[in-house]
């Protein structure tokens, strides 16, 4: 189960892609779960991604905007 944190993170990382404010122990939990992928760029700065799995979350919960494209 989920966190409200962890929930709510997942929902930031849904509508930005360099979101700034996420607590650490939620990113890993989410990675963790296979709901969120971590592609580190060149620059060093980390892209963030929704996988199926996090996308089907969200949409469970209400999210209905978010069709699993990114």
């Amino acid at each position: 189960m989920l966190s409200p944190h962890e929930i709510a993170a997942l929902m930031l990382i849904g509508t930005t892609r360099y979101p700034d404010d996420l607590d650490r122990d939620d990113l890993h939990a989410l990675c963790e779960r296979q709901l969120v992928s971590l592609e580190r760029l060149a620059s060093g700065h980390a892209h963030l991604h929704l996988t199926a799995r996090g996308y089907s979350i969200l949409r469970s919960i209400g999210k209905r905007h978010w069709n699993g494209g990114s």
